[in-house]
């Protein structure tokens, strides 16, 4: 089945957050992910692949451009959002101004308790990292 791109980063977040949560591998969270729920998306599991394979780099820069904050006391879903975003911006495959909007609606979907602070931070972390990205 073809999912839309909001649908594969939806499912590549819950890789990620599988992920960390279970300290499993990849294959593992995929499985858990789209067991008999869903058919397995190609594309989520590319995203998720990818971000684990520059999952070092990606870190870095979230860290470097987290202003009096650490990557460790973000919330998991958080960091799993910004990882993906941060992913994808490296890509350099999609424009940085839809990656980052996608980025800032899961957040609204999964993290934000309706006060838009962590739609707020996000934005600022994300659109710091482009700007240091496309200097």
């Amino acid at each position: 089945m073809q999912y839309n791109r909001h649908k594969n980063r939806q499912f590549a977040i819950q890789i990620l957050y599988t992920v960390e949560q279970n300290s499993t591998s990849l294959a593992s969270a995929v499985e858990q992910v789209f067991s008999g729920k869903f058919e397995k998306s190609d594309e989520a599991i590319a995203f998720a692949n990818y971000t684990m394979l520059k999952l070092e780099e990606i870190d870095n820069l979230i860290e470097t451009h987290l202003t009096n904050y650490h990557l460790s006391r973000l919330n998991s879903v958080d960091r799993a959002i910004l990882r993906l975003a941060t992913a994808e911006m490296l890509e350099n495959k999609t424009p940085d101004g839809i990656i980052i909007n996608e980025a800032l609606e899961l957040t609204r979907e999964f993290s934000d308790t309706g006060d838009n602070k962590a739609v707020r931070f996000n934005n600022s972390v994300l659109d710091a990292i482009k700007t240091d990205l496309r200097k």
